[in-house]
């Protein structure tokens, strides 16, 4: 007699468990999609369909958050605008001036080694002459800009000086043109001489821009700026 041996029948397998993001979670998630996309690939090269494949939604529900993959690019740039202007302007403002602006110059050059090609996308403009990102980009600008003009204890002092927005400008054209180089050439100048020069070249100009009798606020060992004059 042949005994039958009852085959085992497999245990049901367990369904995957979706889940569920609420809004503002799900558009963070597509947001870091679309930022990671647009740094390693061209503009025309990102694939809405593959990005909603990666965040397991429909294209539908991606279109729901980011109606065109233009506003999907502007969004990421205006997120790393923001965080950048937000570090530069939380830096302590009773620190003695040198030590502040190698805090800020510290804060910036954080976001550049953290953001990599997003950050060189986000100056260079990306996607050509776009007014919106072109704006985006001249809100940074502006940030810093204002930071030393409303925001920083020698505020007071500059805003006597006809010539101190001016040179202010020119200073934050010139740590995005050397940051970009220094993205660009990773074997070249450690950080720490890109620090300084930037610095360096922060007082140099402050020292030209302000009048004589308040030059010595801004030396090395000066301390805390603590009373300006009304501007």
């Amino acid at each position: 007699m042949v005994r039958q041996v009852a085959k085992k029948s497999a245990p049901p397998k367990k369904k995957k468990k979706l889940v569920r993001l609420d809004n503002d979670e799900r558009r963070a998630q597509l947001l870091a999609l679309g930022k990671k996309a647009f740094t390693s690939m061209a503009f025309d090269e990102v694939s809405i369909d593959e990005l909603a494949r990666k965040a397991k939604i429909s294209k539908g529900l991606f279109y729901y958050y980011f109606p065109t993959k233009r506003d999907l690019y502007v969004a990421g740039l205006s997120e790393t605008a923001k965080d950048l202007v937000s570090k530069l302007t939380s830096v302590p403002r009773d620190l003695p001036p040198r030590e502040r602006a190698g805090a800020a110059v510290d804060a910036y050059l954080d976001h550049v080694m953290a953001e990599g090609q997003a950050y060189v996308a986000l100056v260079r403009g990306g996607i050509g002459s776009d007014p919106e990102i072109a704006g985006v980009i001249e809100g940074i600008r502006r940030g810093v800009v204002d930071e030393f003009m409303h925001g920083a204890p020698i505020a007071a002092f500059l805003r006597t000086r006809p010539t101190a927005k001016l040179g202010v400008r020119g200073w934050v054209g010139m740590v995005e043109a050397v940051s970009i180089e220094w993205l660009g050439n990773p074997g070249g100048a450690d950080r720490a001489s890109v620090r300084e020069l930037l610095v360096d070249a922060l007082f140099d100009l402050l020292t030209r821009i302000l009048a004589p009798e308040h030059r010595d606020r801004i030396k090395p060992g000066a301390g805390p700026i603590a009373k300006a004059p009304p501007p």
